[in-house]
């Protein structure tokens, strides 16, 4: 059964078309990402399924009920925002249980609610505690019990990660999926970074200027990108564009670089045609320049993080190639490059459309 469905739903400000035609389906205990640039509509997507945003055409259903015309509160949907919305003079425990308050709830059932949602978010022990004395990743964690603890149809996620640090990010990240996964939930989660998408995810929809460019599987998007702008949000770091041409063989592209060096493909395509070629940073192999085949280059910087390095190449277009920690390439190097065939991601020079399916 679908827990969400939305069917031709267009959003308009005046004459600001802010959602074209989306249509979504998401089955109950999926976790759903919408991602995509600052102003793609992902969170007037969202705030359209909460009810905060009305539709101007189509259709939302929730449970199989259609919502268009009820209010947020009807439609028993919780929302966890960038904000935690906390309430400063209220302890951890009134903090979860204020909604159930106004619902009328006995104190009994109201403390044992409390105890129970602690537990799931690992909170048990700061029940008693007030916003102020807590982390920012605890007030997160609260706010998502809150949210938790009215047993809703769906969890919606408005970048509630944006203001956390990086390791704290990543450790939150790992929370809000296994409690998902705990509590079965159905979950749609607001993220303008990828990696958190492709990470969390069961389902990942990207979307540009209120159209869904692709959606699918994590990994589906990643070997298959539909078009280049897909292929260069998915992935990281970004997926390098070069301009090209097919060769005369039909089963190579020569690459708008330096010499026009080839690489070969594993399509048959016409002769002639304009292409452009997505080359993945950890698909590209780096080897001695002397390398027969190989595409000359030479390298005017080395960034070494440690487990990986991202050496940069000289000259347009710059290509950025993802290594391991323990490269010995520095800046100023001559070298080469080999990508397979069956990893070269080719683009209509056009419409940007795939040429390819993926390995």
């Amino acid at each position: 059964m679908m827990q969400i469905e939305l069917t031709g739903v267009n959003k308009h400000y005046g004459g600001f078309h802010a959602l074209r035609d989306i249509g979504l389906a998401i089955p109950k205990g999926c976790f759903v990402a919408l991602v995509g640039p600052s102003g793609c509509g992902k969170s007037t997507l969202l705030r359209s399924i909460a009810g905060l945003e009305s539709i101007s055409s189509g259709e939302i259903r929730i449970a199989g009920e259609r919502v268009n015309d009820l209010p947020p509160r009807r439609r028993d949907l919780a929302m966890v925002f960038q904000s935690y919305a906390l309430y400063p003079h209220m302890n951890v425990r009134d903090n979860l249980t204020y909604a159930l308050r106004l619902k009328g709830v006995s104190r009994a059932e109201r403390a044992a609610r409390a105890e129970e949602v602690a537990q799931v978010i690992g909170l048990t022990a700061l029940l008693d505690r007030f916003p102020r004395e807590l982390s920012g990743g605890q007030r997160q964690r609260v706010a998502m019990g809150r949210a938790i603890i009215r047993s809703p149809r769906a969890f919606l996620f408005d970048e509630p990660l944006s203001n956390l640090d990086a390791a704290l990010r990543v450790r939150m990240r790992k929370e809000i999926r296994a409690i998902h996964d705990r509590l079965g939930a159905t979950s749609v989660y607001v993220t303008h970074d990828q990696i958190e998408a492709m990470t969390m995810a069961d389902h990942v929809v990207v979307l540009r200027s209120g159209v869904i460019e692709q959606q699918g599987a994590p990994l589906d998007l990643y070997h298959r990108p539909a078009n280049r702008f897909v292929a260069g949000f998915i992935g990281s770091p970004a997926m390098n564009f070069v301009e090209a041409t097919v060769a005369g063989d039909g089963r190579s592209v020569a690459l708008g670089m330096p010499g026009r060096p080839v690489l070969g493909i594993d399509m048959a395509l016409q002769p002639g045609r304009r292409v452009v070629a997505g080359l993945r940073p950890e698909h590209i192999a780096l080897m001695p320049p002397e390398t027969a085949g190989a595409v000359p280059v030479r390298l005017s910087a080395v960034e070494a993080t440690g487990t990986q390095s991202f050496l940069f190449t000289d000259g347009e277009p710059e290509l950025v190639i993802l290594a391991d920690g323990t490269s010995p390439w520095r800046a100023g190097d001559a070298a080469a490059f080999r990508v397979e065939p069956g990893r070269v991601h080719l683009f209509d020079a056009e419409t940007g459309t795939s040429l390819r399916g993926g390995p």
